[in-house]
């Protein structure tokens, strides 16, 4: 570097070098006191010492004080140059690199001799920054300026440029072109002065062994793309990051769309042979190399045999790395080879495609080898994992138990029924067998029995209910028989009060009371599916319109109710009344789900339910309309999930539920032919899906038909005529026969059907009405109806039960000229049930 270079460095590096420090302060207040010292003793002299020598004397004594306190100030240097600045020049030199320091402005305050040699080899005469070296040179423009910008911003960057040849930009050459890499790093001191460190690097030499390596990558890898086999490699999500030109052009695959993971297994393979690929399990283990005998799926739909040797291995952290995948083809045998020669190839299929899980273990349980139906049991079953840890926890000790036992006993075989992880659970039968392979000691061969498992619970269920069901019908018709008569006799009580008598009020406490035990036996015949129905064809969105009112007011006003309606809903037969006892009862069970409030939606639809969708929902396919009830509830917990159908079942208080409203929607739906189902999720809230078979229908005949039907009103419930009134009830028949009588009929009593006949053979022509129980010993109502039409009696009848009237209605063979009336009734319903009979 030449005198004068050095002088700039020099002078620019003064700030960063590490000058000597001074005290001017101190050289002031010195100087001050010695300046007050000489005039006193100028003066003091001044008669004994002449003017001349006193005057040499002040000029001698005036030059050393300036010297010495420009040496106490730092701005006087007495000896050699600065070591400081000295050891940062050669610093910055040994580097090797140009460096050039900057302010926070841009402007250059300290460059090192590289760099100087670089300013000088750009033409310039002074020391500037490396923005100024390449400005006019497009090709560096905008790195240099996002490097300006991390300098601004206060941050490190770094960014690499390519000099053409014969470039005449600084640091280009004439004959190859030039790699350099500039960085800037802000510099940390005390004062914050915002000074950044440039620095130049020539990486030409570095680029070129980048380049030679690639080259030589990319010839071994067209020799790998042109080889007579094909090779891919794929990671443990089945992602191939690479394939080779070969086994491409086989599957006539285009290679370029195969790159970055574009390309994934169940593309080329089967969804059951990529699990077969992946199905291991990570560990610490060596290398595992398999061979498997799968088909691959060509882009035209081909099918190609071939023989994949699959190597895999972990990585120092024990994680799957990707594959080392070689691919052979084969030559497809007939079916017509002799058995003697079946290939080692087609036993691969025979095991892989088997319709069971087959698995083998080692000594210490751990998977060896495993077809695909095994390794489709759970995302656990994989080669290298414990059979163990497929099951949950808690049956992990029935397996080490069997194959403890297999190993110890000699025994040949073992059952395990087990539960397996996965999503849904799975359950399996595991049937381990002993095996004296040497690279193999046990067989498992498992058995999905998940909708065996499912259909046993389902029958179990439907057993159960039914059972409940015959139970719960069997008790409501006795209790019928028991509370016609209290509410009968009450009325015959009441007719003879008034209202002001002491007893009219407790006789209205018991006909209300047997009224609401009346109610719940209703809930009971209703879950049985025996209660009697008047279906008609209807439109939901009518129905559930009449109900917005009153479902506000049950819902009260924590609880916002949202009533959406679908467009064009089809017609459905149903019991009006009862179809608003199952939206009454859901709703009142999603207000109590809901004590802080929330959201009730009711929502109808149309629905077709496909092949498929039935086989999922275990109902018929075809036409329906759908009713959602959903609430933002608490939801059903999973324990008591199964239980919500059953009847008396409530987690409510005890007082505040029957147990009964669920159990009373299940039976009304059921009964009117249509199916309902529940989800819920705890915490967000429940849905009940009801789908009812859709009619077709002209709606709007069917308003005018409803408009024209007259309603008739009776107030007169007198007559004349004489009724046989058959009951084995000796209450029921004491009350009905009391109750006819006082409306001026005349009545005869049977308490079985045997005796009826005979009082009809006796007086069949004064009979103008029979009423008879449905089901009674010896002779039932049905039979007796047969018997007298057989005998050419055309008497009306009035069937009463406690049953539903289609429960014996399949008995009558066509029997249909009979009217029904349900127990339990009132006084006021049987006068006006025979006054319609007779008068029609």
């Amino acid at each position: 570097m030449s005198d004068a270079g050095h002088k700039q460095a020099e002078i620019k590096a003064g700030p960063l070098g590490g000058a000597r420090r001074g005290w001017p302060l101190l050289s002031l207040v010195l100087a001050a006191l010695l300046a007050l010292a000489c005039a006193a003793v100028a003066w003091h002299l001044r008669g004994t010492v002449p003017l001349w020598l006193l005057a040499s004397g002040g000029v001698l004594a005036f030059l050393g004080l300036v010297v010495l306190f420009g040496f106490i100030a730092g701005i006087v240097h007495i000896g050699p140059g600065d070591r400081n600045q000295a050891f940062f020049n050669g610093l910055m030199d040994a580097m090797g690199d140009a460096c050039v320091v900057t302010d926070a402005k841009g402007r250059a305050v300290y460059g090192n001799a590289a760099y100087l040699k670089l300013v000088s080899a750009a033409g310039l005469a002074r020391l500037v920054g490396i923005e100024n070296i390449y400005t006019g040179y497009p090709e560096v423009a905008r790195p240099i300026y996002r490097l300006s910008q991390s300098m601004r911003e206060r941050r490190s960057a770094t960014e690499e440029i390519r000099l053409n040849a014969g470039s005449s930009a600084a640091g280009a050459k004439t004959h190859e072109p030039v790699w350099i890499r500039i960085s800037v790093s802000p510099i940390e001191t005390e004062g914050g002065a915002g000074h950044s460190l440039w620095r130049h690097q020539d990486i030409s030499a570095d680029r070129a062994k980048q380049e030679g390596a690639f080259s030589h990558l990319q010839y071994i890898i067209n020799y790998l793309d042109q080889a007579p086999a094909g090779f891919f490699s794929a990671d443990a999500e089945g992602r191939i990051a690479y394939i080779n030109a070969t086994l491409a052009e086989w599957l006539g695959l285009d290679l370029e769309a195969t790159t970055g993971g574009a390309l994934r297994l169940k593309d080329v393979v089967s969804e059951t042979g990529a699990k077969l690929l992946t199905g291991i399990a990570p560990s610490g283990e060596a290398t595992l190399t398999e061979l498997f005998d799968i088909d691959l799926k060509a882009r035209d739909g081909r099918i190609m045999p071939v023989r994949i040797i699959h190597r895999t291995g972990p990585d120092k952290d024990g994680r799957l790395q990707p594959s080392r995948s070689l691919v052979l083809p084969q030559s497809a045998k007939g079916a017509n080879a002799a058995d003697t020669a079946i290939s080692e190839a087609r036993l691969s299929r025979f095991f892989n495609t088997a319709p069971m899980g087959i698995a083998e273990l080692d000594g210490q349980g751990i998977i060896r080898n495993a077809n695909l139906n095994f390794i489709a049991l759970s995302p656990h079953a994989k080669r290298g994992a414990a059979l163990e840890n497929l099951v949950t926890p808690s049956q992990r000790a029935m397996v080490r138990d069997a194959l403890a036992a297999l190993s110890g006993s000699g025994a040949k075989s073992i059952h395990v029924d087990v539960s397996v992880i996965s999503d849904p659970p799975r359950s399996v039968q595991f049937m381990i067998s002993g095996h004296n392979d040497k690279d193999a000691s046990f067989l498992v061969f498992a058995l999905d029995t998940t909708e065996n498992k499912s259909l046993e619970v389902q029958v179990a269920q439907g057993q159960k209910m039914q059972a409940i069901g015959q139970l719960a019908g069997g008790v409501a018709h006795d209790f019928n028989n028991v509370l016609t008569a209290i509410i009968g006799f009450s009325d015959l009580l009441l007719a003879k009060q008034r209202p002001t008598d002491p007893a009219f009020a407790d006789i209205m406490n018991i006909k209300q009371n047997a009224n609401r035990a009346a109610n719940l036996v209703r809930q009971l015949l209703a879950f049985s599916r025996r209660q009697t129905l008047r279906p008609e064809l209807r439109s939901l969105t009518d129905v559930i319109s009449d109900l917005g009112n009153l479902l506000g007011r049950l819902l009260g006003e924590k609880v916002e109710l949202k009533v959406v309606h679908g467009r064009d809903i089809g017609m459905v037969k149903v019991d009006v009344n009862q179809f608003e006892q199952v939206i009454i009862n859901l709703a009142v069970n999603a207000r109590d789900a809901m004590p802080n409030g929330g959201t009730l939606t009711v929502r109808t639809s149309n629905a077709s339910i496909s092949a498929q969708q039935s086989g999922e929902l275990s109902m018929p396919p075809g036409e329906y309309v759908l009713c959602e009830v959903e609430d933002t509830g608490t939801g059903i917990p999973k324990d008591i999930f199964d239980k919500i159908w059953e009847p008396f079942f409530s987690t409510k208080d005890v007082g505040k539920g029957t147990g009964l409203g669920l159990s009373t929607v299940y039976g009304i739906i059921k009964q009117t032919g249509g199916f309902i189902f529940c989800d819920s999720v705890v915490g967000q809230g429940t849905v009940f899906r009801i789908y009812l078979p859709r009619h077709h229908q002209d709606k709007a005949a069917l308003e005018e038909a409803r408009e024209e039907r007259p309603e008739i009103k009776r107030a007169d419930h007198t007559g004349k005529g004489t009724i046989l009134l058959v009951e084995d009830e000796d209450a029921v028949r004491a009350f009905a026969s009391r109750a006819l009588a006082s409306r001026g009929y005349t009545v005869l009593e049977a308490a079985s059907g045997e005796v009826a006949l005979q009082i009809v053979a006796e007086k069949g022509d004064e009979i103008s009405l029979v009423i008879s129980d449905v089901v009674m010993p010896e002779m039932d109502g049905p039979t007796l109806l047969k018997e007298l039409r057989k005998r050419g009696v055309a008497t009306k009848v009035i069937f009463i039960s406690g049953y539903a009237e289609d429960a014996f209605e399949k008995n009558l063979e066509g029997e249909l000229d009979f009217a029904f009336l349900p127990k339990p009734f009132s006084l006021k319903q049987l006068a006006e049930a025979v006054k319609d009979v007779m008068g029609s």
